[in-house]
This record gives C-alpha cells, structure tokens and sequence, in this order.
C-alpha cells in the first residue's frame, strides 16, 4: 500500500508539506533522555523498592493497594517526573527515608471503600499467593486501610488525592499541579 495519497492529502490539509526524517517520532535531544532516566528511575521505584533513594524522587505516590499507584506513577514518568511509588499497609512501618526525604511531592492516593472492593474482586485471583482474599476485599478491612492511610497523610502533612472518579491522566494532571503549585 501506498502512502502517498494519505501523506498528500494532509499536506493539502494543513496547507504544509511533508517533511521526511528518519526517527523524527523521537528527537534524541536532552527531553527524550529525562524521561527515559525518569521511566527507569520509576520502574526501579515500584511498589516500595529502593526506598534509600526517596529524597532522587521528584514525587512519591502512597497509597492501600489498587489505588493506581503504578499506572499514575508510569504516567507521571512518561512526562520526565521520577516517581516512585510505596503502599500503605496497616501494620507496616513507613521507611524512615521517606518520612526524612526533602526533596519529593508525596501524595497520598485514596478511593472509596466501594470502588477498592469492586477492583480487588475484578483482579485476576492467580498471581497472588498467600494473599487472604476474604480480608482483601471485605469492605470493612477496606475502610480500616483508607482510615490508616488517611490518618498518615494528615500526620505527614501529605496531600491527599481520591482517584474514585479520576483516569490515571487526570490524577496525574491533579499531581503535576500540586507540583507547580507548592514551587
């Protein structure tokens, strides 16, 4: 097939013609290697890995399970900000170099007790073992967690963002504009 009346047809369309570059998808110009340092940084970052580099993070995203920290945090990463993201669990101490870190925006994300359940029960059951599946999706254990993780927020004097209603776009725009707006 050829592509030729598609490409001619937009030119006439935007009234500009096409100019051919081999990789222009992607300039290889000092943008394209932060994000690239930022979606490594992130990956290395997930679900509380490496926690001794918090203070290199330019956000940390906390929350209970299934509040779309990973996806947020991806995102986040996609656009250059390095990320790293750390779940909330009742019982689990916070790594001190979190509470210690200066440097990051730390959001806490949070949902309502019905969605958290609704998204536990849809979630592919096989790939997590030992998880007792009954208290993971009990709405009253739900409701424990988001109160443990809220209460933490408050006492860290972390923002707070309930991604009930939100797309993973849409938490991370509300993310980037705590960022500008605390600068």
């Amino acid at each position: 097939m050829s592509w030729k009346p598609v490409i001619a047809t937009f030119q006439r369309y935007l009234g500009s013609p096409s100019r051919r570059r081999v990789g222009a998808q992607h300039d290889l110009d000092a943008t394209y290697f932060a994000r690239m340092d930022a979606l490594n940084f992130t990956m290395d970052h997930d679900d509380g890995q490496l926690p001794e580099d918090y203070d290199q993070a330019d956000v940390v995203l906390v929350g209970i399970s299934r509040t779309s920290k990973t996806p947020t945090s991806i995102y986040l990463a996609n656009r250059g900000i390095k990320t790293a993201n750390l779940p909330i669990v009742v019982g689990a101490e916070l790594p001190p170099s979190l509470i210690q870190a200066k440097r990051p925006l730390v959001v806490g994300l949070v949902a309502t007790t019905e969605r958290i359940s609704q998204v536990r029960e849809n979630r592919e059951s096989g790939s997590t073992q030992g998880l007792d599946r009954d208290y993971h999706t009990d709405r009253a254990s739900i409701q424990e967690e988001l109160k443990h993780a809220r209460a933490l927020c408050a006492h860290h004097g972390w923002q707070v963002i309930d991604v009930t209603r939100r797309s993973i776009e849409e938490a991370a725009a509300a993310i980037v504009a705590l960022r500008n707006k605390l600068r």
